[in-house]
């Protein structure tokens, strides 16, 4: 056999297509909905996937605020910050963080799953969150509505 026939296929900026996708985040936990946008953002679900190339898809969630927590999480998780300053150290729950801004939970917990690098950078700004059902301002990208549980 001709070893041309095995050659590994390698996503030229050319060739990577990119779409505009709308998930619905109410009643997803946000662990397991985090690991599939992370995956989509970065284009694990495609068989062209390059792990050194933007070959992901664009992210619109809506229904930031209706997302849940398993367990007690939802009380008792803490998300820690810093200052600057010493003697500077803040904590928040996720409680408070749903109350006053909704997107954040979601975003953080994403962020969190991407590389940690300037193509994570790049792929953090392929990803819209929105509160509430409306979607209208990117309705110019004509984005399609996915299940996720068609999604692996």
């Amino acid at each position: 056999m001709s070893t041309l026939s095995y050659r590994t296929q390698v996503a030229k900026p050319s060739s990577i297509e990119k779409k505009w996708i709308v998930i619905d985040a109410e009643n997803q936990v946000v662990g397991r909905l985090s690991t599939k946008v992370a995956n989509i953002l970065r284009g694990k679900h495609k068989p062209s996937f390059t792990p050194n190339m933007d070959c992901g898809d664009n992210v619109i969630i809506i229904n930031a605020e209706k997302i849940r927590f398993t367990g007690k999480k939802y009380a008792e998780k803490q998300y820690v910050r810093h200052t600057g300053y010493p003697g500077g150290q803040r904590f928040a729950t996720p409680k408070l963080w749903l109350d006053k801004f909704p997107v954040r939970v979601l975003e953080h917990s994403i962020k969190g799953m991407l590389p940690k690098n300037k193509l994570g950078a790049k792929l953090y700004k392929n990803l819209k969150v929105v509160v509430g059902p409306d979607y209208s301002k990117y309705d110019g990208v004509k984005p399609e509505v996915v299940n996720l549980n068609t999604i692996r």
